[in-house]
């Protein structure tokens, strides 16, 4: 009865890429968003950055420095 040899290092490169693949499935459970998703945030933060610049005020030139001011 003769065993057949097994090369431990591809055993043991194929269990890591076996453990891998299943760390690269639950983080694409947890962390994975589709397009529309994204597209989604994306137009909304637009939109809010549109807002915040349609609120600001315009404002004249300011003042110059004190420094610059002089005395009096």
């Amino acid at each position: 009865m003769s065993v057949t040899p097994i090369n431990l290092n591809k055993a043991r490169k194929a269990k890591a890429r076996a453990e891998a693949e299943a760390t690269a499935a639950a983080n694409r459970v947890k962390f994975g968003r589709t397009k529309a998703e994204r597209a989604e945030t994306e137009t909304k933060s637009a939109k809010s950055a549109r807002d915040l610049d349609g609120h600001k005020r315009e404002r004249g030139p300011s003042p110059p420095p004190r420094w610059e001011r002089g005395r009096g």
